[in-house]
């Protein structure tokens, strides 16, 4: 059991998501106002991916990123930012028996120092690091993000001062948390991110959760989602496992059957949760001292 609990907001994510939802963040703007919402709803950390503008498709845009985190640092409300490091690894291979004729479209692959760009520039409190190689759906796609890849990534987020948050979607990518950890390539405690329901990583089940936090790293500290109507059950589930929670329009449209969501609702009903629990939901400070992170000036 977790009795302090800090919530971590999701606010828009990448995914195809504007067509389904009529109020999914798009531009800097709308994804930094969310993030501020969402903070005054009681999360501790905004999670930001950007899109672009136009087409509302994710983006790596260094401009995108430095417009949502200005405007953030700029609110009169304070929260950790987490920006998201994982755009840049998607291959979707070629149909039958072309796979070498890759499909551009769903093609955008770059160095692990490249994907780092808006961090360096912008000094995130924390950033993603997603530790390993996954299938994406039922279709050619793939996410591509290999131990010399993984190695190279971290290392320069440690340089920066970063905290890295490492996104874990299966056992494996756990057994690598491990390892960079042994290589001293993480700096203790780890941040870890359990991520389910997404198709093929580890599916939303308790069975599944238990068996990944028993192999979490000694000391690390650790929340879980998982995505759609899974979303508040896992609320609970991680405190009860002894995380903490993530939430947000990334990882589920619906507050309930029928009714769209907004990020600062899906806090909300978090928070309510953890307190009726009988838990304590964490300000960004208190936050900042447990993962070590540099206090805001």
């Amino acid at each position: 059991m977790n009795w302090e609990v800090f919530i971590t907001c999701a606010v828009s994510g990448a995914g195809d998501t504007v067509g389904r939802h009529p109020a999914i963040p798009v531009t800097p703007t709308e994804i930094a106002d969310a993030a501020i919402e969402a903070a005054r709803a009681g999360a501790a950390i905004a999670h930001c991916h950007v899109r672009d503008p136009v087409t509302g498709k994710g983006a790596r845009d260094v401009a995108l990123y430095r417009e949502v985190v200005e405007r953030i640092r700029l609110a009169e409300v304070d929260v950790i930012i987490n920006l998201t490091a994982g755009m840049g690894g998607d291959l979707t291979f070629g149909p039958g028996e072309e796979p070498m004729a890759f499909d551009e479209a769903g093609t955008d692959m770059v160095g692990p120092l490249t994907k780092l760009a808006h961090v360096e520039e912008l000094l995130p409190e924390i950033c993603t690091l997603d530790c390993g190689s996954m299938n994406f759906g039922d279709g050619n796609a793939i996410v591509v993000n290999t131990p010399e890849m993984l190695r190279a990534g971290a290392r320069r987020i440690r340089e920066l001062g970063v905290k890295p948050e490492c996104e874990v979607f299966d056992t494996g990518h756990l057994w690598f948390v491990n390892q960079l950890m042994q290589e001293g390539l993480l700096a203790g405690p780890p941040l870890i991110q359990l991520c389910h329901g997404i198709p093929y990583g580890a599916p939303a089940d308790l069975l599944t959760a238990q068996t990944m936090v028993q192999q979490l790293p000694k000391g690390a500290i650790w929340s879980a989602f998982a995505i759609g109507r899974m979303q508040m059950p896992f609320v609970a589930a991680a405190v009860l496992l002894g995380g903490n929670v993530r939430v947000g329009l990334e990882d589920n449209l619906y507050l309930e059957k029928g009714v769209f969501a907004s990020n600062a609702q899906l806090v909300e009903r978090a928070r309510e949760i953890v307190e009726r629990l009988g838990c304590k939901v964490l300000g960004p400070d208190e936050v900042r001292i447990r993962l070590g992170l540099r206090q805001r000036g």
